[in-house]
This record gives C-alpha cells, structure tokens and sequence, in this order.
C-alpha cells in the first residue's frame, strides 16, 4: 500500500534533511516547496515580489499534491515536505490520501527555539540558496505561535 509521509516541523527543524533520508530508505517520490520555489522564483520572502511570495508558494504545494495524488493513486509513496502547521492541514491530506488508498504517517521534527534560530542564522551567514536564508527572529516566533504540534506521530525526531 502506497503511504503519504508528512513531515511536519518549523524552519530549521531539519524536514527536508530527513525527507531526503526518508525518500532513500522508502523509495517514496519527495516533494519539498522550498527548493521549487527557489528554482522558479528565487528567494523572494523578504526581497523583491516578496507581497506575491505566498501566492507564489501555493501554487507550487498545489502543483506538488496534484502530482503527489496522481502517484498515491498509482501506488507510490510520497513525502511531503510541506511543515504541516496545523492538524487542520494534517487532517485534510489523510483524508486525501485515504480516498487513494494510501495510508499516512506523520514525521514530526521537533527542535528547542534556540536552535531553530542558531540553524537560520547558520543557513543565512552561509548564504545557502536553496532555502529561505532571510527568515527572521520576529517571523519564527510568530510561526511557533500559530505552530499545532502533532500528538502522536509516527516518528517524533527531536534535535
């Protein structure tokens, strides 16, 4: 039976570290917004175009899960390396996927606050390009507070 990966997590938490590391073990097909994003529209978070930047990455979730769903439907795994926020969101995909047979398992990737913004301030003075390298202090701790952690995911890694 095909199964839907969820990684679940903040910036920095290590997602897309793990999905890659997932997608090797399992053979599931990974699909990380951020590193499309990049590709098609550069790093526009702060920057330029940056008040067309949400638009922009909803388009390319909505591009990745019409594709991810088409591959359930086949009976190939895939991971999405979307964050997940809310359980409302996390709860919308198992449904999803349950319609395609697929079942779900939630990777949740869980780190202290302190090293969330120590791993952004590392991405940022490395000027890596294939994530938001200009995420702020103020913008994490807005995200953390609308953040809905799992209660029971499938794999809890914690750094």
């Amino acid at each position: 039976m095909a199964t839907l990966y969820l990684m679940v997590g903040l910036p920095g938490a290590g997602k897309t570290t793990y999905a890659k590391q997932l997608a090797e073990e399992t053979g599931a097909v990974r699909f990380t917004p951020d590193e499309w994003h990049i590709f098609l529209f550069g790093d526009d978070f702060h920057g330029p175009g940056h008040e067309l930047h949400d638009q922009r990455h909803d388009r390319v979730e909505e591009l990745m899960w019409k594709v991810g769903r088409e591959l359930l439907g086949k009976g190939v795994s895939v991971i999405l390396d979307f964050g997940f926020w809310t359980e409302e969101q996390r709860e919308e995909k198992r449904r999803e996927a349950a319609a395609l047979g697929a079942g779900t398992k939630v990777c949740f990737l869980d780190a202290p606050m302190e090293e969330l913004l120590r791993r952004l301030g590392c991405r940022a003075a490395q000027g890596q390009g294939g994530v938001f390298a200009n995420i702020t202090e103020a913008d994490m701790r807005e995200w953390a507070g609308v953040f809905q952690p799992p209660e029971n995911p499938w794999r809890h890694v914690r750094f």
